[in-house]
């Protein structure tokens, strides 16, 4: 896969594949990634949309941000789309990624046509314990030190113990999980903690009436307690998707499966387009 065009916008690096006439997707990561962990869905997405990938500040080839609050970055993403000019976005989350996706429309309905989240938790009631390497790389007192010695291959387990099967992991993902210090990960986290306390994501996605939602979740995901999922059946206009065997990070461990999932909830809405439009 070839990137169509590399940008820096809005202290975010933006990658652009695809033509720029389709219809505009827009990929957000979750935490302790970045926008390389959607390398193997995105060259079927660049098929039929113009998608554009960000690296949320501090993270992959972006820089640090003075603050990483849901709904700070989220306006960090809009001006992004204001500056594409871009309305009417599906626009997809993964993990926390998706609560970054939930404030944006929130904030800005007029930019989101429809939301698609893979793996994002409704609630902390529904968190499960980190994987053992993970509570050992940010634990105090030597999570800040054992940290910056990780090597790429420790990256690698980090990110294989979220998932339920053996998968490739990008070498560009593991660069950019290697450019987001311990400092930049704990403020994420407490932010996104901070997000969901205040309100439930299947609460928020309730209130937006007007937006489509996929909701898409690993049944044998060992983040979030799979049944938990079952809570966003109760949103409006939103439909859930279980796959069974997968982990936490679908886009890795069952690429076909995700992109033609999204591909026919994109369809879906392409036959369905906003009043407005």
């Amino acid at each position: 896969m070839s990137d169509y065009d590399l940008e820096l916008s809005h202290g975010m690096h933006v990658v652009h594949d695809g033509p720029r006439q389709a219809p505009p997707l827009l990929l957000i990561h979750g935490s302790g990634a970045s926008g390389a962990s959607w390398n193997p869905v995105v060259p079927a997405l660049a098929d039929r949309h113009h998608v554009i990938r960000v690296d949320l500040p501090g993270c992959g080839q972006s820089p640090p941000a003075p603050a990483y609050d849901v709904p700070a970055q989220a306006g960090r993403v809009a001006a992004v789309l204001d500056d594409l000019g871009l309305r009417h976005v599906v626009v997809v989350g993964h993990s926390s990624g998706g609560y970054v996706a939930t404030a944006l429309a929130e904030q800005r309905p007029n930019l989101v046509d429809s939301l698609a989240l893979i793996s994002t938790g409704p609630s902390l009631d529904a968190l499960l314990p980190q994987p053992l390497i993970l509570r050992v790389l940010l634990g105090p007192p030597l999570g800040p030190v054992l940290w910056s010695m990780r090597s790429d291959e420790t990256i690698r387990k980090g990110i294989l113990a979220t998932t339920t099967r053996p998968v490739d992991v990008p070498n560009d993902l593991v660069t950019g999980v290697r450019g987001i210090t311990y400092r930049t990960f704990r403020k994420m986290a407490h932010q996104h903690v901070a997000y969901v306390a205040e309100r439930g994501v299947p609460e928020r996605l309730a209130a937006l009436d007007e937006v489509r939602s996929l909701v898409i979740f690993g049944a044998a995901d060992p983040r979030w307690e799979p049944s938990s999922a079952h809570r966003y059946e109760a949103v409006p206009n939103a439909r859930l998707e279980l796959l069974p065997g997968i982990g936490h990070i679908p886009l890795l461990e069952a690429p076909e499966t995700t992109s033609d999932l999204l591909l026919g909830f994109t369809a879906e809405g392409a036959d369905n387009p906003p009043a407005s439009a």
